[in-house]
């Protein structure tokens, strides 16, 4: 029931002819109070000239866009039904749902920022050269880049989980660039050539990063068995991107450190 069953039963009452502006002031001139109250009061005031319309939004609908959708509506307040735009407001769960996602998203870009920045401090901190730090940066961007690009090639849909999926893969990938790139610089410092170091980085941290990388996906790959599809999403795309960070880390991050450090053996 709302104001639009009121006037359906109008219509039928007036030979299904649409009630003119004087009809419809009659009639609400004389509904009782309780039915004004029930099916009037909750969507319209006649005193102020406004009117609520409520719809459902599917949305699990694949082809859904918030954004077009409210500037559909928009368009058709104000350009077929001639109101002015500052009397259209526009509002309910799915414009606050649009607007969060689309903060989420723009937040996204300056939290990646912000983690990049503070990961090349810590890299030049802990491992006392900025060299290095740039270095490590670089095989951690490729494996969320990629994984965001999958997502667009599939038409995954960025929500309240997957935004987050670049900073956590950032985040906790670089432990392993650490623990690798500490050891290549001890190799070093000990007078190893840099196929030495890499070898020895290799043989030793690199079957701690198999683990501990395995344990990761493992626990996020848990994730698959929840009924909440974002959750799934999140999972699923995370465990995909730290694998894709072991990789990069094992094979683009040694081929980095012989493409730049092609000097004698010494400190650094």
């Amino acid at each position: 029931m709302s104001v639009a069953s009121i006037e359906r039963t109008a219509q039928g009452l007036n030979d299904g002819e649409a009630l003119d502006a004087l009809q419809v002031v009659g009639i609400l001139e004389y509904v009782p109070p309780a039915v004004r109250e029930a099916f009037i009061s909750p969507y319209a005031s006649p005193s102020q000239g406004q009117l609520r319309v409520n719809a459902r939004l599917r949305e699990s609908y694949p082809d859904l866009d918030r954004n077009e959708l409210i500037a559909d509506i928009r368009s058709y307040a104000e350009d077929s039904l001639s109101i002015a735009s500052e009397r259209v407001r526009i509002t309910g769960m799915g414009v606050l749902f649009n607007d969060m996602l689309r903060q989420l998203i723009a937040s996204q870009v300056s939290t990646v920022g912000f983690v990049l920045i503070a990961t090349f401090a810590m890299f030049a901190v802990l491992l006392k050269s900025t060299t290095l730090g740039l270095i490590g940066i670089v095989p951690n961007i490729i494996a969320p880049l990629a994984v965001l690009g999958f997502m667009g090639f599939a038409g995954i849909p960025l929500d309240m989980m997957t935004t987050i999926i670049a900073a956590v893969v950032i985040g906790i990938g670089v432990d392993d660039a650490i623990h690798y790139l500490h050891r290549f610089r001890d190799e070093r410092q000990r007078g190893a050539s840099v196929q030495d170091a890499i070898t020895q980085a290799h043989a030793s941290i690199g079957s701690a990063m198999y683990i501990t990388s395995l344990s990761v996906m493992l626990g996020f790959s848990v994730l698959a068995l929840s009924n909440f599809v974002p959750t799934v999403y999140f999972g699923i795309l995370t465990a995909l991107a730290m694998a894709l960070a072991l990789l990069v880390n094992l094979t683009v991050l040694p081929a980095i450190l012989l493409l730049v450090y092609r000097k004698p053996p010494g400190p650094g």
